[in-house]
């Protein structure tokens, strides 16, 4: 069974239908028996949409889910892993983003590649398709 997690940028462009998606990942999302996305990237669209740092359709959840994409909850073993989880240092720069680094929990505990091209997601070593 092929499963994946998208990451935010990745099911925002998916769902805009942007080129900057490559051809590679939307292919991955299109072939994927089981595509995720996690609580934490649902929960970081819906608050920069609600502070208008990102414009989406209002009806963004509902083409989600048209689309076949699930929705990964966080569960214990991920706030496990997540507490556990070393900070990465991008470019002399301590990454502290939550709302990756609860992708990336999510990820290594399910041991399922993410979609996307944040390099600061690919720095923890979970496996990455772009």
């Amino acid at each position: 069974m092929t499963r994946l997690l998208i990451d935010a940028h990745a099911l925002v462009w998916w769902l805009n239908g942007d080129s900057r998606l490559s051809d590679q990942a939307r292919e991955v999302i299109q072939r994927a028996e089981e595509p995720l996305v996690g609580a934490g990237t649902v929960t970081e669209i819906a608050i920069k949409q609600s502070i208008r740092k990102l414009l989406v359709d209002a009806e963004w959840p509902e083409e989600v889910q048209a689309d076949g994409i699930q929705l990964l909850g966080i569960a214990w073993p991920h706030v496990a892993h997540l507490r556990d989880l070393p900070f990465v240092e991008i470019s002399g720069r301590v990454h502290r983003d939550p709302f990756d680094r609860l992708l990336v929990a999510q990820a290594l505990t399910e041991r399922i590649p993410i979609v996307t091209r944040d390099p600061a997601v690919a720095a923890y070593g979970v496996p990455v398709l772009w």
